[in-house]
């Protein structure tokens, strides 16, 4: 594939488990990426990315702090486009929201939105965001329920049940609409449900933790919830198909399907067998039903989206591959 062949783009915290995709992809499909991180002599965080095929040729890594101004305006200028990744994702020992999720969430993506502005070389932005973005309201969910990418979840209501990293997404993707509409760019915006599926880089992502811990009985209840998934392939492949595909705009929802975490346990249950794989469910409200998630508008850009079950198979080879389960 020769489509990036002469052309240049930056991919913000390029080492991350949806970004390290993207980047493979371009480097497969001929473009010189800019790849930012927190520090790129961290060979044990950026040593997956020197090793892709065209890395020595064609990927520069540099460093950029998402809370300062400015520090994109070098890394951007000249570049064709823009892939921002970048952006806290973690559950665990959350102890300051504004300062942990919502100032490098917004600040963040403002920041480099601000820098692709500078410079009149940009002309398309892709932003990863979230269905976290997308579903969390107070709208009924259901089996007959379908949610599309007019929906939008709603901060106050992400609040009051403290769902940060929800309230963080919405924020920001909001923050770049309002940014672009004055501007010289296109903005394309990524809203992927749950994302698995096997790892290039060598330390453990948020959302591959959690399958983790209910593989390895850290999880000894199994959430009352029903989430989208999405293959972290697809996902990549759905941020570069977006960028070159002249008549994508708007928001695009990246979701095989929506699945209770029963059906998840049950799952691994069977790839998994002998592992303390958690068989009840937390609390004693009602089981959470399921709902859709739609699929076309993103269908329509050439992903076709791997199943959950696949998807799982994949992140627990991955798991067992990189050494973060053991054998029984």
């Amino acid at each position: 594939m020769a489509e990036g062949v002469g052309k240049t783009v930056v991919v913000t915290g390029a080492n991350g488990f949806i970004a390290s995709w993207v980047v493979k992809l371009l480097l497969e499909r001929g473009y010189t990426v800019r790849g930012t991180v927190r520090n790129p002599d961290d060979t044990k965080k950026v040593g997956h990315l020197l090793e892709l095929p065209g890395a020595k040729e064609r990927l520069i890594l540099s460093k950029a702090d998402l809370l300062t101004e400015g520090a994109y305006d070098e890394v951007v200028d000249g570049a064709d486009g823009v892939f921002h990744t970048a952006s806290p994702f973690f559950m665990k020992n959350i102890t300051d929201p504004e300062e942990q999720f919502l100032s490098p969430a917004i600040k963040g993506t403002l920041n480099v939105l601000k820098s692709a502005a500078k410079t009149k070389s940009v002309k398309r932005v892709v932003l990863t965001s979230s269905t976290a973005a997308v579903v969390y309201n107070n709208k009924p969910r259901g089996p007959e329920v379908a949610v599309d990418e007019s929906w939008w979840s709603d901060p106050e209501y992400c609040k009051e049940i403290q769902l940060w990293y929800h309230v963080s997404k919405t924020l920001a993707e909001k923050a770049a609409w309002d940014f672009v509409k004055d501007k010289d760019f296109d903005l394309l915006v990524m809203n992927p449900a749950m994302v698995i599926g096997p790892l290039l880089q060598n330390t453990l992502n948020t959302s591959t933790e959690i399958i983790l811990d209910m593989i390895t009985g850290v999880v000894k209840e199994y959430p009352n919830a029903a989430l989208g998934y999405v293959n972290v392939k697809d996902t990549a492949l759905a941020h570069v198909l977006a960028y070159e595909t002249p008549s994508a705009e708007g928001r695009y929802i990246l979701s095989n399907r929506v699945v209770h975490y029963e059906d998840i346990t049950e799952h691994l249950k069977k790839i998994c067998p002998g592992y303390p794989i958690p068989s009840k469910l937390s609390g004693s409200a009602p089981k959470v039903k399921t709902y859709n998630l739609k699929q076309e508008k993103a269908e329509k850009l050439g992903v076709h989206f791997t199943s959950v079950e696949e998807s799982l198979e994949e992140c627990v080879a991955s798991l067992r591959e990189r050494g973060f389960l053991s054998k029984l």
